[in-house]
Order: structure tokens, then C-alpha cells, then sequence
């Protein structure tokens, strides 16, 4: 996939103001879009970093993007490895494949490298997402981390849907074993989740900001991915693992905010909360009306969420 420096924009998902973005690469030659802005007629509180979660592209936060820069934030976001509008690994431009978590590091320090460090005003927090809360907690935990504060959003500690994961987990094993590492999961497909019909979905309870997101994934076709492959979903079960053991949530030293949402089909709550005990600067919140997509949600849902955000951001400096 070539990498274009440019945003996607329809009417009801305009791009904020003032948007910088570039192609930069990371230590393995990949290119990764990014995307950053700056507060207009005012001093900079600081800048936001968002971290998407699986399958997600950074014209899916207009929206927060928005709401941040209006809070006097700048705001970096961009697309992980393999999905969005950064390249990918395999030909089929829907698999957003990937083998071992440590790459997404790469992706991070490219852009920490890059963009944040010379050119974004300090502090810098994290806004993670589901697979970005877990990279985000993963790297905190190896002290690779360059945020004073993260707020993690139903980060991807446990698959709440999977009933069996151990049995999940050894299957997916053994494809790989197989030579599967490349393939589509079992019964996976192209298809992008945020195309879906929006009754019996799992991210959201608010029609109409389901049905823009719809838009936005279909205006950019291939950038928005479909079902995960055999060997990120492997990957994907190791981290989990890593991140399920006290004695490594341990070694995180940077404040987390971590927010639950309540009715999660997609990531299991209460793996979340039990992780939280074992962080040393960790405060909890559940927002029990949210389903997994907490920022794309009904307004009382967000408000919920700015709320929390706010008195955790920027905290004391």
C-alpha cells in the first residue's frame, strides 16, 4: 500500500483545523501515516497522543480530535502498522497482519522520535483505545514508554467474547504451527467491523455516530481492515498473557487512568479491573451504559468520559 500524506474527509466527518500530516518511517522501513495539529490562537497545554485500537484509522477521531484541541491540547494521531493508511506487511490490504507485539514499539518510536519529541509541546499524555491500551500498558511495564499520563480506554486485557480463550488460544497455536500465520482467522474475512450493520453491533449504542464511522470506513476502503489474522490473534493471546500477570503490572511506574465500559461485549471489564489493582499509580472507572466504544457513544456516555478525562489531564505537573 503506498502511504498518502492526506486525511479523508466527508461532510459529516470534516477534518479539524490546521492538520499537519506526513509519512514517516519506522527502524524496519514501513511507513506510517501521521497527523498532528495544534490549539489555534492559544498557548498549548500540552499534547494528546492517540493510540488506536485493532482496526481503527485516524479519521475515526475527527471528532475527539476536536474536542481536545478545543481543550487547548495538541494532538498527534496515527495510523498503527497494518491498518489505516500506513503500510502494510502482506499483499491483501484488508489482513492487518502482524506476528509479534513488539512491532507496534517500533511503530511508537518512530513517532516519539519523529514528530513528538522535536516538534510537540510538553507534557505529553496518552488517549489509548482498546489494542492501544494494551501496548500502552506493555510498554510502561518495559519503561519504553515517553508520556507523563495515560488514560486507557477498555483496554485489550481479556477477549470478553471468547468463552473458552485457553481453547481459542491453542487453536490459534496450532494453525500457526500449521503454516496458517497469514490467513484470516477461522470464519474471518475482509470485512471491516465498522461496515457492519449497526443492530446487534458490539461497539456502540448511538446510531448516528455508528453510521458516520460507516461512512468514513467505506470512503477509505482498504484502510479500513477486516478480521484479524491467525498470527496477530497468536500475538495478540501472548500479550494478553504478559499483561495478566501482577508481578509485570507491577513494574508500571507511569499514572494510568484505565475506563471500563460496562456493557463490553469485545473486552472483558473485569480483567481490567482486577489489573488495576496491581498497578501502583492506577485509578479505575467504569462507565457501565458504554458499550466497547466508549468515544463513539451517546452523549451521556462521552460526557461521562470528558468528565473523568479532565480531572486527569493534565494532573499535577
Amino acid at each position: 500500500m503506498a502511504v498518502l500524506a492526506e486525511l479523508y474527509s466527508i461532510p459529516e466527518n470534516p477534518v479539524p483545523p490546521g492538520a499537519n500530516v506526513i509519512a514517516i518511517p519506522t527502524e524496519d522501513r514501513l511507513m506510517l501515516r501521521v497527523a498532528y495539529w495544534h490549539p489555534a490562537g492559544r498557548t498549548s497545554r500540552g499534547t494528546v497522543c492517540l493510540l488506536q485500537g485493532r482496526a481503527e484509522f485516524i479519521e475515526k477521531y475527527f471528532e475527539v480530535i476536536a474536542e481536545l484541541l478545543d481543550r487547548g491540547f495538541s494532538v498527534v494521531a496515527f495510523d498503527w502498522r497494518g491498518q489505516g493508511r500506513s503500510a502494510r506487511s502482506l499483499p491483501n490490504e484488508k489482513k492487518g497482519h502482524i506476528e509479534d507485539f513488539s512491532y507496534y514499539h517500533r511503530d511508537f518510536r518512530a513517532v516519539d522520535e519523529a514528530i513528538l519529541q522535536p516538534l510537540m509541546p510538553k507534557p505529553h499524555f496518552a488517549l489509548a483505545h482498546s489494542m492501544g491500551g494494551a501496548i500502552a500498558l506493555d510498554m510502561a511495564g518495559r519503561n519504553l514508554l515517553s508520556f507523563d499520563r495515560v488514560v486507557a480506554i477498555a483496554p485489550m486485557m481479556k477477549i470478553a467474547f471468547l468463552k473458552a480463550s485457553g481453547v481459542a488460544s491453542f487453536l490459534t497455536s496450532t494453525l500457526a504451527a500449521l503454516g496458517f500465520t497469514k490467513a484470516f482467522v477461522p470464519f474471518g474475512n475482509g470485512i471491516s467491523v465498522s461496515t457492519k450493520p449497526f443492530a446487534g453491533n458490539r461497539l456502540s449504542s448511538d446510531p448516528g455516530r455508528y453510521q458516520r464511522i460507516s461512512e468514513v470506513a467505506n470512503a477509505l476502503g482498504t484502510g479500513a481492515i477486516g478480521s484479524p489474522t491467525v498470527g496477530w490473534m497468536r500475538a495478540a493471546f501472548g500479550q494478553m498473557e504478559t499483561l495478566n500477570d501482577p508481578k509485570f503490572l507491577h513494574l508500571i511506574k507511569v499514572p494510568f487512568l484505565l475506563m471500563t465500559a460496562g456493557s463490553d461485549p469485545v473486552c472483558d471489564s473485569r480483567a481490567t479491573e482486577r489489573a488495576a489493582i496491581h498497578i501502583k499509580n492506577c485509578r479505575a472507572l467504569a462507565l457501565p451504559l458504554a458499550r466497547h466504544e466508549i468515544l463513539t457513544e451517546q452523549d451521556n456516555v462521552r460526557q461521562a468520559f470528558w468528565a473523568a478525562f479532565d480531572a486527569f489531564i493534565p494532573g499535577e505537573q
